[in-house]
């Protein structure tokens, strides 16, 4: 057996205990084996929605999700494509919008969802308002547990979105969290979501390859 077919094999096997925790969790969730195949099934649910919220991920932005829907005549509500003084109204449809589209920033082997903001918009619409919630992770974003999703945070996930987003942190020069006190710090709401809320639809696409930060 060769190097990528034992990689592939654990990746499959992380990944498949990931999604039965979440199942058993009350999510919906499915590994799928690469990016195009996640691309495939969120383009589905985008076909359903009218509206449709980009909770600013990376991971849905390697797949050109909002690009592949120009031209649909669907209000596209995407907070980062707009104007600074339009920002906000966006990030409060995105509330309410019929599908939702957001990354993780950790997924844990035992079915929680993990995620940081900034604003709080994302937290908040991951969890309640908006009709549907489609969640792409990469399988560089697996976990052991809630702890080790808090590390990857702060040593990944923060330091990389605020070099991303052009901010002056600390992170952003040592590549490292120093709990800071910056104007511009981004890690100010953590989301930690152990069961499916009750009155929220959710659905956990894995991909078998890395996506994101």
């Amino acid at each position: 057996m060769g190097q990528q077919e034992i990689e592939s094999q654990h990746r499959e096997r992380r990944g498949a205990q990931c999604v039965e925790a979440l199942r058993k969790n009350g999510f919906d969730a499915f590994f799928l084996p690469d990016r195009e195949s996640v691309r495939s099934l969120i383009l589905l649910e985008c076909g359903k929605a009218q509206s449709i919220g980009f909770g600013g991920s990376v991971s849905i932005m390697e797949l050109c999700i909002r690009e592949a829907l120009a031209g649909s005549g669907k209000l596209l509500l995407d907070h980062g494509r707009v104007a600074p003084e339009e920002k906000q109204s966006v990030r409060l449809a995105q509330l309410t919008c019929n599908l939702f589209l957001s990354g993780a920033n950790a997924v844990t082997l035992d079915g929680c969802l993990i995620n940081l903001d900034g604003v709080g918009n994302r937290t908040n619409a991951l969890t309640f308002g908006p009709d549907k919630i489609v969640i792409a992770a990469g399988i560089n974003k697996i976990v052991a547990d809630v702890q080790e999703g808090i590390r990857r945070i702060k040593t990944i996930a923060a330091p990389l979105n605020a070099k991303r987003l052009n901010l002056a942190t600390p992170c952003v020069a040592s590549g490292l969290c120093s709990e800071c006190d910056s104007p511009q710090r981004i890690c100010r709401v953590y989301s930690i979501i152990e069961r499916k809320p009750l009155y929220s639809d959710i659905t956990v696409m894995l991909c078998g390859e890395p996506m994101g930060f």
